[in-house]
């Protein structure tokens, strides 16, 4: 009898496993006008025990066995980091500069009646949902936060695939999504703080920390990638940004883990720091190569937050919790967006295509969840349920609008592959 394998050569040959089945699932996906993102969320459910734990001989324990996942889940974190630098970098504020007081009260909008629905559903499930040791305020107040998120990058990969990334509607999601990415993130920073925080004391502190260190981004290192930026320009000299830039995010990363809350807002707030001109060369020498390595990782990110899925496990009680939650996630998306856009004057066409696209959740739907799954405020029942509700929610845009007969003839849907979840508008687009 051969020795064990070593859990690294596992892992090894594990990641070969996600990103084949990735890439043939992708495959279908798309014939139904699904972004990718749709597709490695399937992988993921379809490799944990929702399906494949199904079959006889406890497969997924054999094929992604405890001492290789621990590895998996670096790999996955390092993947996340790195979309969390790519989304970050793509929100320029500045392009936001002139829209007017009336882009903040919609954004608001798309967001606070989401959140406030989200609260009710919360308060209605906490009974039996929410886990023992946990506030019934903190619970409420982080699935809130869940509802209200919307995926930017998710939602510019839709636009782009049906053709709507000049259009009217196309442009004010994105503004919308945009203004709303930058609140639900800091929304979740403090309730992130406010769980895991030992006092009150500790609370401010954080917040503290986090504000000084947010200011030591903007006073000093966003001078130094200038500087840095501009000299790799002068020197052709990019391969070194790139190693430098990976090197600061990583690091960033770090710092605000070190602080007390997550990885993911250092790598964020890293990526909105980070310079955005010259916009061809940084996209081709710094952008195709951190959307690459993201399509080479964010696929093993899916697969650990699949093996934490057991859909077969919900029962009917768990079913009539998830229709619940899609019924608040789809209703509180529609009245927020759709409301006050067709106020403002646009027809009821252009009104149910922003609702519809203000409601794709995607990855950063997953990472959320994944937050508060690690800081144990959901048990894995709500955490499979909410999964559910980020990958149907997500699905729902492209059929929706096509239904609404939104999309140009001419754009019959993109048959040709792309592994990147969440595929980032490039930064060279950025006006």
């Amino acid at each position: 009898m051969s020795a064990p394998l070593a859990p690294e050569t596992v892992a090894i040959a594990d990641v070969a496993v996600v990103l084949l089945v990735a890439l043939l699932v992708g495959r279908f996906t798309r014939r139904l006008h699904q972004p990718p993102v749709v597709a490695e969320i399937l992988t993921g459910i379809l490799l944990g025990p929702s399906l494949l734990g199904l079959l006889p001989g406890h497969l997924p324990a054999h094929l992604f066995p405890d001492q290789s996942r621990s590895l998996l889940n670096g790999i996955a974190q390092v993947g996340l980091v790195v979309f969390m630098f790519l989304a970050g970098w793509e929100l320029d504020l500045r392009s936001l500069r002139g829209r007017g007081r009336w882009l903040g009260a919609t954004a608001g909008l798309t967001m606070a009646v989401p959140f406030a629905v989200g609260a009710g559903a919360g308060a209605l499930l906490v009974g039996g949902f929410g886990p023992k040791g946990v506030s019934h305020g903190d619970f409420v107040l982080y699935l809130a936060t869940a509802f209200s998120i919307t995926a930017f990058p998710v939602l510019a990969r839709v636009l782009r695939d049906n053709g709507l990334s000049r259009s009217r509607v196309g442009n004010l999601a994105m503004a919308c999504a945009a203004v709303g990415d930058v609140l639900a993130w800091c929304l979740l920073v403090l309730v992130v703080a406010l769980v895991s925080a030992k006092g009150q004391s500790q609370f401010w502190t954080v917040l503290a920390e986090t504000a000084g260190y947010g200011l030591v981004l903007v006073v000093v290192v966003r001078p130094l990638l200038s500087r840095l930026v501009d000299r790799a320009g002068a020197r052709g000299g990019y391969g070194t940004l790139f190693t430098a830039t990976a090197a600061g995010l990583m690091l960033s990363a770090y710092a605000t883990g070190w602080i007390g809350i997550h990885t993911i807002f250092g790598a964020f707030a890293f990526g909105l720091v980070m310079p955005r001109r010259p916009a061809t060369e940084l996209h081709e020498q710094l952008g195709v190569p951190m959307e690459r390595l993201a399509a080479l990782l964010l696929p093993v990110y899916f697969v650990v937050t699949g093996l934490s899925v057991d859909v077969s496990a919900l029962g009917g009680r768990g079913l009539v919790a998830l229709l619940v939650v899609l019924a608040a996630a789809v209703s509180g998306k529609a009245v927020g967006a759709v409301v006050p856009v067709r106020l403002s004057g646009l027809g009821w066409r252009e009104s149910l295509a922003f609702g519809a696209l203000m409601n794709t959740r995607g990855l950063t739907e997953l990472v959320v969840l994944g937050i508060g799954r690690q800081l144990g405020l959901i048990t894995g029942e709500m955490f499979t349920i909410m999964v559910l509700m980020a990958l149907l929610t997500t699905a729902m845009a492209g059929p929706l609008l096509r239904a609404l007969r939104m999309v140009p003839a001419a754009v019959p849907g993109r048959a040709e592959a792309e592994t990147v979840t969440d595929r980032q508008p490039r930064p060279a687009a950025v006006k």
